[in-house]
């Protein structure tokens, strides 16, 4: 086949430390443990803008929060791009799109047009649900309200699979496959994986303050849970791929929005530039092209990365408005270090609006160091090397003002490069006329 086919797994809220090939002996991933072994490991992707909407929107156009517009919350992409979807159909592919889609807005449960797709004609989705055993969704066309059968994440991928054997040998697909979970809430996965994990099994990172650790036991457990159900669908996934003779000639990626903090720092969920709510795990394997063997990528991927690249590895244009790097020619061979990713929230908003310490920031992750600003000026600064856990701020101490200053600089050229001025939320949120709550973002219809 002279272009692959590509099918796209992308989980909601699940960090790299929570995966058995990363390190973590406690959570049982068997199947993606495997599929590492077999893929190109991005150790360094990124949740630049760790949260659900502007990552997804940033993944779906190629394009920085700030030139896309959706910088919270349930807004819509207001700059028109050449969606994710269209950039393939435009090149002779079959596109689907089956699970939580989130960049529509206009209420979490509303009916997705065509023309809010972004090129995708297979589509069986839904905004945003998180109950996951009562998971409504809308079937191409059709504006009835369906409800997939049980547990979502086994109902979607029976899905995809019909899917991906109804295809021709001839045509190739993009798919791309969105599971709700492992985001909270925690303890709805089926029983058989919420037996697998007791609450005071489980071991904590440093982390985590002692007053908030009964509390975020509990919900590791049930998100470990939810991880362990993720994977038994992927290993169902790569079967049917294995079963239709599509494995050496498909791109396979495994990815995730953004991370969960769970307690770390003594905070929950994401938005933050910590390690847990910024790392995630990006798995790339395409035998035809880069073999069966796993091995290491270095580069920095971050959201808006990933339209470019898959579109590289593919051969296929990169349409304009896309302000994404291509890292396809890098991946061929072993690379070094690129400088870092960058990591923005442009609007404290939600569950870390101003009322509970969020900021505006901006910062950039390299491989040994964490830098961010807030308008104010330096605000954190931890060395991931000494302090993997980044319980020590060093942003203030005595000795550090050239590494500060190093990193400052390096993060003014990748603003510069994303023409990014870091003014205030209000003055973005002004910007597009975003009518906000009480906690910064756009109320939310059910």
């Amino acid at each position: 086949m002279s272009k692959p086919n590509v099918l796209f797994l992308l989980t909601d809220q699940w960090r790299l430390q929570a995966l058995g090939y990363a390190g973590n002996a406690q959570v049982q991933t068997p199947n993606i443990d495997r599929l590492a072994g077999e893929s190109l490991n991005f150790r360094h992707a990124i949740s630049g803008y760790s949260v659900c909407c502007p990552w997804r929107a940033s993944f779906l156009t190629g394009q920085y929060p700030l030139t896309h517009g959706v910088i919270i919350n349930d807004v819509p992409i207001g700059s028109n791009p050449v969606g994710l979807g269209a950039a393939f159909k435009n090149q002779g592919y079959n596109t689907a799109y089956i699970g939580k889609w989130h960049v529509n807005s206009g209420g979490r449960r509303n009916y997705i047009p065509p023309g809010r797709r972004l090129g995708f004609d297979y589509f069986k989705a839904l905004e945003c649900s998180h109950d996951y055993n009562r998971s409504a969704y809308y079937a191409n066309d059709d504006p009835t309200m369906r409800y997939w059968d049980g547990y979502d994440v086994v109902a979607q991928t029976a899905d995809a699979g019909a899917y991906i054997k109804s295809q021709r040998a001839d045509q190739p697909f993009l798919l791309v496959l969105s599971w709700g979970p492992p985001h909270d809430p925690y303890e709805t996965a089926p029983p058989e994986y919420r037996d697998m994990y007791a609450a005071a099994d489980i071991q904590l990172r440093p982390n985590v303050p002692p007053d908030m650790a009964p509390e975020a036991r509990e919900w590791i457990a049930g998100y470990y849970a939810h991880c362990t159900a993720i994977d038994k669908s992927l290993g169902d996934i790569v079967k049917t791929l294995d079963d239709c003779g599509l494995s050496e000639d498909t791109l396979l990626v495994l990815a995730s929005d953004h991370g969960d903090m769970l307690g770390s720092q003594g905070m929950q969920r994401k938005q933050k530039p910590f390690d847990e709510s910024i790392r995630v795990p990006f798995l790339l394997r395409y035998p035809a092209k880069y073999g069966g063997t796993g091995r290491s990528v270095d580069r920095f991927l971050n959201a808006h990365d990933i339209m470019p690249t898959l579109l590289g590895i593919c051969g296929l244009p990169i349409p304009e408005g896309v302000d994404g790097r291509d890292f396809s020619p890098d991946l061929a061979r072993p690379a070094a270090d690129d400088e870092g990713a960058l990591l923005a929230c442009f609007h404290p908003f939600g569950e870390w609006h101003r009322g509970r310490g969020g900021v505006e920031y901006r910062g950039i992750r390299t491989a040994r160091y964490t830098y961010c600003r807030k308008l104010d000026g330096p605000w954190l600064l931890f060395d991931n090397e000494v302090d993997p856990y980044q319980q020590n701020n060093l942003v203030h101490r005595p000795g550090q003002a050239e590494t500060r200053n190093e990193l400052d600089h390096l993060l003014q050229g990748k603003l510069d490069e994303m023409r990014d001025e870091f003014l205030s939320g209000r003055d973005y949120v002004d910007k597009w006329g975003y009518p906000l709550d009480e906690t910064g973002t756009m109320p939310i219809k059910w």
